[in-house]
């Protein structure tokens, strides 16, 4: 099946073929002509699939044959990285259309708050923004909602592990009763499913590789204790010509450590994390962008939502807290139909949450010997209870992080 098989209105198809768009994904395979004639839709797909052009192009065909200058799509979506993403790619596709869209997210200035306060009042056609800084522009009473036709929630499982359901539900309050609504989420516990019976109508579904690594990447892990893996990352460097690298590391603090370290041996490598501010965030994504950068640090900020192509290496520094966000890291790497390595340190503590991502992915992740230089890690059994001792202090039980004690 080719884009052209869709036939989109000749103005958006043009900005494709500009693109060079020619062959759908699976997910915009099935999910397009769902959106086309208007129904509702669940899509469950993993990170890297394709799912912000299997909302966008529908959408945007319908407002290229239909021009408006009100304000006819909401998109909500987690975090700022996200929405600038998606408003980014809304830019190309609509590059030969009249379309007009604004992207709104917290952590910038006041100039930037009157800005999307202005776009709001005059009614930008499609609106990608973060809940919480939405609320805030919903709750001054300038915000004109009552011509959207569509509502999309990307990321949506995020956005309730983040604790926005709340404000979900009540922006979806500000909305005509009939719209179509579409929720795409990269997993659908039950949660998620409680929700779409809220805000859909007789939805379809679509669900595609739900809980699997993408077939390139190549998967390997490292039995490490926490004082060792500065060491293991650094020889894993040394000497080799680094293609684009991210190393996600599950607290702030352990990502500026390590960005400190890495910078102390030569390495040019920078930090990604909140405590930045939002410009200096986007400078870091476009040095790594355009390989200026070869190393990302980053807390799991960016572990969904945001698309930067021809990752080389993912490093899963910590192993991830929840066994669907292995998933959402290692798809950093090998998008589409590229290849990519994914490796995770384990230290003692953690070796039962491995266990339970290697049952969802349904295989085995080779355990790869240790360099010389870093010494002799935990032996793998995560039979055992590896959990961090409790001892009791004050009438208090409180974990115990320096012992080593089973």
């Amino acid at each position: 099946m080719k884009f052209s098989d869709f036939n989109f209105e000749s103005n958006l198809q043009e900005g494709l073929d500009t693109m060079g768009f020619e062959t759908p994904t699976p997910i915009q395979e099935q999910a397009i002509p769902i959106i086309l004639n208007n129904k509702d839709l669940i899509g469950c797909a993993q990170t890297g699939t394709g799912k912000t052009a299997a909302f966008l192009l529908p959408i945007l065909n319908k407002l290229a044959l239909q021009p408006t200058e009100t304000t006819n799509t909401l998109i909500i979506v987690p975090t700022r990285e996200l929405a600038l993403q998606i408003d980014q790619a809304l830019q190309g596709f609509s590059y030969f259309t009249s379309v007009s869209s604004l992207a709104i997210y917290g952590g910038s200035d006041g100039t930037a708050f009157e800005r999307e306060k202005r776009a709001l009042i005059e009614g930008a056609n499609v609106i990608i923004a973060t809940p919480g800084r939405f609320m805030a522009h919903l709750n001054m009473g300038y915000v004109k909602l009552d011509k959207v036709e569509h509502l999309i929630l990307d990321e949506a499982d995020r956005m309730l592990d983040m604790g926005f359901i709340d404000d979900i539900l009540k922006i979806s309050t500000y909305l005509p009763k009939t719209r179509q609504t579409l929720m795409f989420s990269a997993t659908m516990p039950p949660k998620i499913r409680s929700l779409a019976t809220k805000l859909l109508v007789n939805p379809e579904q679509i669900s595609l590789a739900v809980s699997k690594p993408a077939e390139g990447v190549i998967q390997g892990a490292y039995l490490v204790y926490d004082a060792q893996k500065p060491e293991l990352t650094k020889t894993l460097f040394e000497g080799k010509d680094l293609s684009s690298v991210i190393i996600f590391a599950s607290t702030k603090q352990k990502v500026k450590e390590l960005e400190r370290t890495l910078q102390k041996n030569d390495f040019k490598a920078k930090a990604i994390h909140s405590d930045l501010e939002q410009a200096e965030r986007e400078e870091v994504l476009r040095d790594f962008r355009s390989k200026n950068l070869r190393i990302l640090v980053a807390t799991d900020i960016l572990s969904r939502g945001i698309d930067i192509e021809d990752i080389g290496l993912v490093i899963n520094y910590d192993v991830p807290g929840d066994a669907e966000d292995y998933i959402h890291r290692i798809g950093r790497t090998a998008r589409a139909a590229s290849t990519g390595v994914a490796l995770t340190f384990i230290n003692e503590y953690d070796q039962q949450k491995f266990l339970q991502i290697e049952t969802l992915i349904g295989s085995e992740v080779k355990k790869l010997p240790l360099p010389e230089s870093v010494g002799v890690g935990p032996v793998y059994s995560p039979e055992m209870k590896n959990k961090r001792p409790f001892v009791k202090k004050k009438g208090h039980f409180l974990r115990n992080k320096r012992s080593t004690t089973k």
